[in-house]
């Protein structure tokens, strides 16, 4: 499945990435969906940047300290810069969500006309409902009519990989879901989109990151500026 191979295309490009040796290593703590979606895909125009550096991808989502035995950088989720007080944040790009489904439970599901029809479909929540009420708060319809129910999965990944198999209605993040809507695997059935929060770029000084961490901070800002413009 989708999901898996995602997985597997971690494994295969760090592979690539340590397939031939390099002066310097920078490490990144990255939330998974992230690594797997959109950071792995890319990895390769890093290296063909800078062949001298290996880069030591670290998939986690916890909370980092920045220690001397930890990643120099993190990629990382959330609504507010303050979430790390003893570190530095700055924005990479902002997120918004957006319901999405499978152009087969479109076809064979009740009439999806207005955000009201969505009580006739399963809604896939991630981690808690807040996001669906949002949403629907946005849409002007009362939260509790519809977004009380449904599985919680635990992040975008299996969301979106539920969604592609036909088993609901994801609120997609829609810098994660873009290559689908773009290829048609997965449909936006309303142009009502909510600010969910942020990707950040978090260290504990970026201005003072030892030279292989402050050219992959420089290629990861230039990386999130295309997917800026593209959106």
């Amino acid at each position: 499945d989708r999901l898996v191979r995602s997985f597997d295309d971690i494994d295969r490009v760090l592979s690539d990435l340590a397939a031939s040796p390099a002066q310097s290593v920078v490490r990144v703590s990255v939330e998974p969906s992230l690594a797997a979606v959109w950071l792995v895909p890319r990895l390769n125009r890093f290296r063909q940047l800078r062949p001298d550096i290996d880069v030591s991808l670290e998939v986690d989502v916890r909370p980092i300290e920045f220690r001397s035995d930890q990643p120099e950088l993190a990629l990382r989720f959330s609504a507010h810069a303050t979430s790390w007080p003893r570190a530095e944040a700055e924005r990479l790009v902002s997120t918004v969500d957006s319901p999405v489904l499978s152009p087969g439970l479109l076809a064979s599901g009740p009439p999806l006309e207005k955000p009201i029809d969505l009580r006739h479909y399963t809604l896939l929540h991630e981690e808690n409902r807040q996001g669906w009420a949002r949403w629907f708060q946005a849409a002007g319809v009362p939260a509790d009519a519809v977004a009380a129910r449904g599985p919680m999965l635990a992040d975008i990944s299996l969301s979106k990989q539920a969604a592609l198999l036909g088993h609901g209605v994801a609120l997609g993040d829609l810098l994660q879901v873009g290559e689908e809507l773009a290829s048609g695997t997965l449909i936006k059935p309303f142009d009502i989109d909510v600010a969910s929060g942020a990707y950040w770029l978090v260290a504990r000084s970026l201005r003072d990151l030892p030279e292989p961490a402050k050219a992959f901070a420089e290629w990861i800002r230039s990386e999130f500026a295309v997917t800026r413009r593209a959106a």
